[in-house]
């Protein structure tokens, strides 16, 4: 478990705990482990920010091991409340912004065009994301990010974005009926303007990596043949699917804990590819096997020709990451609950 979401569960294996974020309280947590003084917990500093934090040594970093190494981060948290997302928690609801002028200095100095946003919502904050946008479009880089549907609504921001330089981004989708993103707390997902965003998407040359999280209380076993039917149809370059998974801490999890739906709270299934509750509308059973058909069903090699078909975008990126997400979706259902659990592999310390 996350030590901000479930601190004294893990305290149980670790020395010290730091609850919140740990940049600004760290040092005292490696000075007082120094002097034998270490605390059982501690806190995020009540100051914390983004700015004036030095830049990460990517040089230590084996390249070979990594598709990238530009990643930068701009932003943290997300102004959303998403029933299953763990991020407005541990962010304690707020968003943290670095100054536009850090983040771009950074992106400066970085070798390659490529760079990878790990920010869950870069466009948290309009004038930020507004902002930052511009002032990427003259370096003339690739970036790759997360932002949500809301991008089709703010056609000043959308075109700033494209102007930037964004070639591909991961949206969160989550179903493809609209009781389903209620059900989610994600109302704001209009999914009668999928298809719009794809083409808008598409014609500015941005694939998408789409996420789908299957097991609402609004669905059914209909659930995973109309979503692979909507992916398909609408072209989404990379989709990606999981189990809703109720983690620690978020509104999801109080609701199904409260009504006794929890069926498993070991955290090493956890990993959304696992059913650890009780749907409403089908059984675990029929959740579980639904996902692993909407999965190979997806990455059918048919299929993969038919959603990546598209000479605006990088096409070749695209392929290539599909045929890594076709070998994970052949692959899935030998991670069974006996292997996930078992850690006898793992040293003790």
């Amino acid at each position: 478990p996350h030590p901000t979401l479930m601190p004294h569960e893990a305290a149980q294996h670790a020395d010290a705990v730091v609850i919140g974020y740990a940049e600004g309280v760290f040092p005292r947590v490696l000075r007082d482990a120094l002097n034998g003084g270490l605390k059982k917990f501690y806190h995020q500093a009540p100051d914390f920010a983004l700015a004036g934090r030095p830049r990460p040594r990517r040089d230590l970093l084996p390249k070979r091991k990594y598709i990238t190494r530009n990643v930068v981060e701009a932003t943290r948290g997300c102004i959303h409340r998403c029933s299953f997302c763990v991020v407005p928690p541990l962010a304690g609801g707020k968003v943290y912004k670095r100054p536009v002028r850090e983040v771009v200095e950074e992106i400066e100095q970085l070798p390659g065009k490529e760079v990878l946003f790990i920010d869950v919502n870069l466009i948290s904050d309009r004038a930020y994301a507004l902002k930052l946008f511009r002032e990427l479009a003259p370096l003339r880089r690739w970036w790759f990010g997360l932002v949500t549907v809301n991008i089709l609504r703010d056609p000043e921001l959308f075109d700033a974005m494209v102007k930037s330089g964004c070639r591909g981004l991961l949206i969160g989708f989550e179903a493809v009926t609209p009781a389903s993103v209620r059900a989610m707390n994600k109302a704001f997902n209009r999914v009668e303007r999928y298809e719009e965003l794809m083409k808008r998407l598409h014609d500015a040359g941005i694939a998408v990596n789409g996420t789908f999280a299957f097991g609402s209380d609004a669905e059914g076993p209909e659930v995973f043949e109309r979503t692979v039917e909507m992916v398909v149809r609408l072209r989404i370059d990379l989709p990606r699917y999981a189990v809703l998974t109720p983690f620690p801490g978020t509104p999801l999890y109080r609701e199904l804990s409260s009504e006794g739906r929890i069926l498993e709270r070991d955290w090493s299934l956890y990993d959304v590819e696992h059913v650890v509750f009780r749907p409403a509308r089908m059984t675990p059973e029929e959740l579980e096997e639904g996902l692993h058909w909407a999965w190979r069903e997806t990455y059918r090699a048919l299929n993969v020709f038919r959603r990546i078909r598209n000479e605006k975008t990088l096409w070749w990126l695209s392929l290539l990451t599909n045929l890594g997400y076709r070998i994970y979706a052949h692959r899935l259902e030998r991670f069974d609950r006996k292997r996930m659990t078992d850690h006898s592999d793992i040293p003790e310390v």
